[in-house]
């Protein structure tokens, strides 16, 4: 999938993570309150923080991945990736940093990918979240995504989720 360079929206711009953001994407990814709906495994040392991020930064550059870091300012404040793909659907993934939330940053970048997974080809955008996680629903259904039926018993950190998705398909 070629990747463009970047997405700008009013206040955001979209685009692949660079080396300077390393610290600042492991401390989101290490953050509890990121963690609870955002399926992250927990790292058990330095090693596998730095291999984490190599992994993100090698999609990044292989353009095979439909995935950007969410910044505002020039500042790395979450992330938006694919989750799965056939060619026609696609799933994705988001999160934002706690101290950025409640701001609309993350329907901002939703919308932003959906026109540009649209315009890429796809016919239909879908995307989940746990029961209970009322936030990012209301980020889904901001960007337009409607419930489907579709769900999925998820176990995660040693408790069963149900996950709902919603999606919008291009007209």
């Amino acid at each position: 999938m070629e990747q463009h360079s970047f997405l700008k929206t009013a206040r955001l711009e979209l685009k692949p993570l660079e080396e300077k953001d390393r610290e600042d994407m492991i401390r989101m990814a290490e953050d509890w309150r990121i963690k609870k709906t955002y399926m992250f495994r927990d790292f058990a040392d330095r090693a596998e923080k730095d291999a984490f991020y190599d992994r993100l930064l090698a999609l990044c550059a292989s353009g095979t991945r439909f995935l950007f870091g969410i910044y505002l300012q020039g500042r790395l404040i979450g992330m938006l990736n694919e989750t799965e793909s056939d060619g026609e659907s696609i799933e994705l993934g988001y999160f934002i940093d706690p101290e950025y939330w409640n701001h609309g940053y993350a329907s901002e970048a939703l919308t932003a990918a959906i026109d540009e997974l649209f315009q890429r080809g796809f016919r239909r955008v879908r995307a989940g979240h746990f029961e209970g996680n009322n936030a990012s629903r209301r980020v889904m259904e901001k960007s337009g995504m409607k419930p489907i039926n579709q769900e999925e018993v998820i176990n995660y950190r040693g408790v069963d989720h149900r996950c709902l998705f919603r999606e919008i398909a291009k007209e």
